[in-house]
């Protein structure tokens, strides 16, 4: 059986068990979700590219030294590690006083995203996702994480409230606020968001 077919916890298994390539259909299957997650909330690939190889050594020593119990949960759980890992780094920073760039254009954009359009569709597709990374970066950071962990994560509520010891409701109210704020962005500054 192809291992792009196995479940998170069988290619876990087969990882613990001594079989690389099981790590590497499970770092397939993640790491596009999770380096996005970092880099928006990060805002520089540098440190992105740091956090993210700091998530997945995590995940490798927690896996090797048995640490991850098995709940059909592997997706949050490794966005939990990449989030306390992104949480660590600002932490450091804000003692160490230094601040981010945030030159997010041009990331993020697949082959598969942008295959069925045409040169003027791809034009306005990519100016319409610029567009919104900026408003996130104007978002109060609980709202910005939770778009982030929604849209960009394919994270359910219940994942989300779960991660981040929150209340569902709390969760779902961030994501309104959010959206409110979001759309006051738009009116304000008379963009056009449709494709």
């Amino acid at each position: 059986m192809r291992t792009e077919n196995l479940s998170d916890n069988t290619l876990i298994k087969q990882f613990v068990n001594g079989d690389t390539l099981a790590f590497e259909a499970l770092l397939a299957r993640y790491q596009k979700k999770i380096y996005t997650y970092i880099y928006l909330s990060v805002k520089r690939k540098d440190i992105a590219d740091d956090i993210f190889q700091e998530t997945f050594i995590k995940v490798i020593r927690s896996l090797k030294d048995g640490k991850y119990a098995e709940s059909g949960k592997f997706a949050p759980w490794v966005v939990r590690i990449a989030h306390n890992l992104t949480i660590d780094y600002f932490r450091s920073q804000r003692q160490s006083n230094e601040c981010c760039n945030s030159n997010t254009d041009g990331l993020f954009v697949t082959g598969e995203e942008f295959s069925d359009l045409n040169a003027e569709e791809r034009a306005v597709k990519l100016q319409i996702q610029k567009d919104v990374r900026q408003m996130l970066d104007f978002l109060p950071s609980e709202q910005r994480e939770i778009v982030l962990m929604r849209y960009y994560l394919n994270m359910s509520f219940k994942e989300i409230s779960g991660m981040l010891n929150i209340n569902i409701n709390t969760a779902l109210g961030r994501m309104r606020y959010a959206i409110l704020n979001m759309r006051k962005m738009v009116e304000e500054s008379k963009k056009v968001l449709v494709a």
